[in-house]
Parts: C-alpha cells; sequence; structure tokens
C-alpha cells in the first residue's frame, strides 16, 4: 500500500468550494446583498476551513469547557472556564453578524440581513464546529423572542448587547426548558415565579440547560404562583446570568453533563434561588413563545447536520483520491465511486431543501407568510430536521468507512464528526417528537392535503421529462398514502408517523432536485439522476452504474 502526500487537495476554503452554497445564494439573495454576502462568505469560508477548525480539535481533545464553582475564598461563583482560542472563535464569529444582522441594519448595506445568510454563515462554521454552533442557535433564539415579544425597557436592556457584532459587550443566550420531570412534556415543569416589585424571582432546577455560565442572558420557562397545571401556565423570563455588580444572579451550576459529543459548549444542570427575572410577552403564552424559538432551533439543528454531512464528504473525498490499493488510486475502484457519488448527490440535494425551507422561513418571520406558509412553514422544519439529523450520523458514519481504520482515529476529525452528529437526532425534538407534530399538523390543519398540492404546482412548472415524470409518479403513489395516513387512528397514525414523515422529506427533496435539474442542467441534473435512482430504489441488477459512469463531473 502507498499514501500520497496528505495534505494535497486538502480544501482550504469550505465556501469558495462548494457550488450548491454558491449558488443559492445568488438565487436568494438581491444584487448588493449578493455582493456582500459573497465577500464576507469567502472570508469567514477560509476563516472556518482554518483557525476556527483548528481551535474546534484543540477544544474537543484538551479543552472543553471546565466549572470553577467556588473562588478561592470559598464563594460560589460557578463561572464556566473556556479556552482562548474557543474565546477568540467566539468574537470572530459573532462580529461577522450571525446572530447580529438578522435584527439590526448591515452597516455597509444600511438594511438588516436575513436568515438566508446568517444560515449560510451556521452552515460554515457547522463543518468545522458544530458544539460552537449551538451556543449560537440558542442566542438565535434568545434574539428572536426579545425582539418579537419583550416589551421595549426589557429589549433595550438585553437586545443590543445579544446582537452584539464588536460594538458592545456581548450576551451569549440561552434558552432552559428543560427538568428532571419534564423533558419533552414541557408542562410539568415546575420552576416557580414569584412577585418582587415590577419583576420576578425565580425558584427551582433546570436539568439540561445548554450555554450555562457563557450565556449573559437566559430565556426560561417558569410557573406564576398560583397558574394553572400544563403547558399554557408557563410564562416566558429573560434572566440575566449576572446582576449589575458582576456577581451571579442568585443562580448556581451544580455540575456540568459529561457528553459524548459537542464538547465546546457547557451544557449543566442549573438552580434558581431567587434569580431576578423579566417577563417576556404576555403572561399565559410563554409556551406559545418558546415552540417558535423551538423551531427556529429546529432549523439550526437541519443546517448543522448538512454542515456535518459536507465536511465528512470533503475528509472522505480527500482521503480516497490520496490512497492507493492494491496498485491503483481508491477513485478508481467502482465501489468507491458509487458510494463518493451517492453521497454527493445526497448532499446537494439535502443542502438546496434546506435553504428552500430556510427562503420560505425568511418570508414568515417577516410577517408576509400566509396562512398556508406558516403551516407548510411547520410541517418541512418537522421533517427536515428528523431528515438532516438521520443522515448526519449516517454520512458522518459512511466517511469514517472509507478512510478505513484512519476514520476511526481521533488524529483524524471523522470520529468527532461521528459524536457531534449524533446528538443532533435528539436536540430539538426526536423523531418521536418530530412525528407527533406531523400528526397534528395533518389532524388540524389538513397539511398532507398542502403539501401534496404544493409539490404538484412546482412540478408543473418543470418542463416534462423523465426524471419530473419520476417525481410525479412517486407523489401519485404518496398522496394515495397520505389519505389513508389521516384516516388512521390515534394509535396506528403514531406507528406510521416516522415512516411517512420520511417519505415526504424524500419527495420534497425530490422536487427540488428536479427543479435544480431544470434550471441549471449539467452535473445537476446528473446528481438528481442519482438521487432518485437511490432514493426510490429504482435501479435494476445488473444496470448501467450511474454514480460510476457520472463520476468526474458530480464528484
Amino acid at each position: 500500500m502507498k499514501v500520497l502526500q496528505q495534505e494535497a487537495m486538502r480544501t482550504t476554503n469550505f465556501f469558495t468550494e462548494d457550488d450548491t452554497l454558491q449558488k443559492i445564494v445568488e438565487m436568494m439573495l438581491d444584487k448588493e446583498f449578493l455582493s456582500y454576502a459573497q465577500r464576507e462568505l469567502t472570508d469567514f469560508g477560509e476563516l472556518c476551513a482554518g483557525d476556527i477548525d483548528a481551535r474546534a480539535k484543540h477544544t474537543d481533545r484538551q479543552g472543553e469547557p471546565r466549572l470553577q464553582r467556588y473562588d478561592a475564598y470559598g464563594e460560589e461563583i460557578s463561572e464556566v472556564w473556556v479556552n482562548d482560542g474557543y474565546k477568540k472563535t467566539i468574537e470572530e464569529t459573532y462580529n461577522t453578524g450571525i446572530v447580529g444582522y438578522v435584527h439590526k441594519h448591515i452597516p455597509q448595506l444600511g438594511h438588516k440581513g436575513n436568515y438566508v445568510y446568517s444560515f449560510a454563515q451556521g452552515y460554515l462554521l457547522s463543518h468545522a464546529e458544530p458544539g460552537f454552533y449551538c451556543p449560537v442557535t440558542l442566542t438565535m433564539a434568545t434574539a428572536y423572542l426579545l425582539d418579537h415579544y419583550a416589551d421595549e425597557e426589557v429589549k433595550q436592556r438585553f437586545l443590543p448587547h445579544v446582537c452584539a457584532t464588536g460594538d458592545t459587550d456581548l450576551y451569549e443566550g440561552a434558552t432552559f426548558l428543560t427538568e428532571r420531570q419534564g423533558g419533552s412534556d414541557v408542562g410539568a415543569n415546575v420552576v416557580e415565579a414569584r412577585k418582587d416589585g415590577t419583576a420576578y424571582r425565580l425558584y427551582g432546577e433546570k436539568y439540561f440547560a445548554s450555554n450555562a455560565g457563557m450565556c449573559g442572558v437566559a430565556m426560561v420557562l417558569a410557573r406564576l404562583e398560583g397558574a394553572p397545571a400544563g403547558s399554557k401556565g408557563l410564562t416566558l423570563f429573560a434572566v440575566p446570568w449576572r446582576k449589575e455588580d458582576g456577581t451571579t444572579n442568585h443562580l448556581r451550576i451544580r455540575r456540568l453533563k459529561d457528553k459524548l459529543g459537542v464538547r465546546a459548549v457547557p451544557s449543566g444542570e442549573v438552580e434558581f434561588d431567587g434569580a431576578l427575572a423579566y417577563v417576556v410577552g404576555e403572561q399565559n403564552k410563554g409556551i406559545y413563545y418558546m415552540l417558535e424559538a423551538l423551531n427556529l432551533s429546529r432549523i439550526c439543528n437541519a443546517v448543522a447536520s448538512i454542515g456535518i454531512m459536507r465536511r465528512g464528504f470533503l475528509e472522505a473525498k480527500h482521503y480516497v483520491s490520496n490512497r492507493h490499493a492494491f496498485g491503483k488510486p481508491l477513485t478508481q475502484y467502482p465501489m468507491i465511486q458509487d458510494t463518493l457519488g451517492k453521497f454527493a448527490a445526497k448532499l446537494h440535494v439535502e443542502v438546496a431543501t434546506v435553504f428552500d425551507l430556510i427562503q420560505l422561513y425568511d418570508k414568515v418571520t417577516s410577517g408576509q407568510g400566509t396562512q398556508q406558509d406558516l403551516i407548510m412553514n411547520r410541517l418541512y422544519i418537522a421533517i427536515m430536521k428528523k431528515e438532516t439529523a438521520e443522515q448526519a450520523v449516517h454520512y458522518a458514519s459512511e466517511a469514517i468507512e472509507l478512510h478505513g481504520g484512519n476514520g476511526y482515529i481521533e488524529d483524524f476529525v471523522t470520529p468527532r464528526l461521528l459524536r457531534d452528529a449524533q446528538v443532533l437526532t435528539v436536540w430539538e425534538g426526536t423523531a418521536n417528537i418530530l412525528a407527533l407534530e406531523l400528526i397534528r399538523l395533518v389532524d388540524k390543519f389538513h397539511a398532507h392535503e398542502l403539501f401534496v398540492q404544493e409539490m404538484e404546482e412546482r412540478l408543473d412548472k418543470l418542463a416534462d421529462s423523465s426524471l419530473v415524470q419520476i417525481v410525479k409518479e412517486q407523489l401519485a403513489n404518496m398522496s394515495v398514502k397520505l389519505q389513508i395516513f389521516s384516516a388512521l387512528d390515534e394509535a396506528t397514525k403514531t406507528f406510521e408517523a416516522k415512516g411517512m414523515g420520511e417519505k415526504m422529506a424524500h419527495l420534497y427533496e425530490s422536487v427540488i432536485a428536479v427543479e435544480w435539474a431544470h434550471k441549471f442542467g449539467g452535473k445537476y441534473e446528473k446528481l438528481a439522476d442519482v438521487y432518485l435512482e437511490q432514493t426510490w430504489s429504482l435501479r435494476e441488477m445488473g444496470a448501467q452504474m450511474k454514480t460510476v459512469q457520472y463520476f468526474s463531473e458530480i464528484v
């Protein structure tokens, strides 16, 4: 066996070498914004592939956050130590406006950014540091809640800091929901809020609180004295981590969680013992506000997933392109070409689909969406969060296998990709929870019928082709199955819902695949061809090997 120089061909910029993302921003941003975004994403793509990536490895292996519960005098301080490289990543990332420019003007443009641009940044960041993208996600959710629902006093107190881009002190955000007896059943939460003048004091424990000790302000669900049981009795509060004198706000971190992956984010158990808190929005709508923020976080989850998928693909392609076995480069073997070809097709289609969803999310959150847009937005988020998370795990594992034994060694990035990917199937709702969301949307809003209608309308805009015909046939089959699904009893629906959601995600992706094939042709037509053949099991044994035939163009 022979190993060629491993640094040859290594990716040095995650943006400039990503044709799909470049076309996405070209399609979704206006001319002036596009010119700005291309410059900024080029700089950030290089930073993520270089310094941020190197720091991420150090944080994961030697420099993970540590709890410093007491100072030298035995006073409880509940501070979290992070390494200097991590602090530099915090500074450089937030200064790009990844959070801030969704809510305030970009100085060079004189207007706000949007989620398409923010998530393009998040996608690049997740190639290198999906663990740190969790605090960014929490800060995005915090900014959303403050901007949409806080009164002016609370908004002015916190939002400029949450949206800081180097112009003021940064307050990272957090969303504390989980309690021991609650978990997904948020209505079982018992953290209590007691009136104290014009503000409130919180008492109780949050059992899984990410970005604990690093956040400047946390969004916390708590129950007012005398409020009814269940989720409708919860109120949303903004809780500063520190008082104005710099001491902790009557709260403590009991311990940090020892997690399998995403070690960059400190996740802990937080106890409130009279923490000063400020009501956000109407007192009886806390759960509804937090569910909106949860949907934003689910998109972030999907963005982290596709970032991990692409990093896995890049690492695998680089490795097999430089590795010889049995006298030939690995990329000359049909099995390797097939694996990489399918990986490339799924990756392209999934990235394109996630950003199609993000474009709709921009429309909905800007107040321009119709009632149907609101329903489709929730549906797409549910099915794509599940699909992308599961594929991130699958393709992180595939990248390890393509490396062989080296893929399992921590000198390479592939073990961390797999460890970091696994949490994405859990955070922001497991497959079971997302399946229940699908059932709610079908039962309450007939989302299955709206989905079929939307897919039909999009396909009807395309010139007829063999690929479009494949998708139309699959849609016709799915339409029948969705009608059957909608009529099932509740228990059977829960049994079938995960599989149904997966098929809907595949259909949505298939429509996106043929739209790109129609618009751009060339390699995108071939990527769609490979994707459809693999997804819908269309290839017969012995038929032409499209992944091998198209390999030089699509990989």
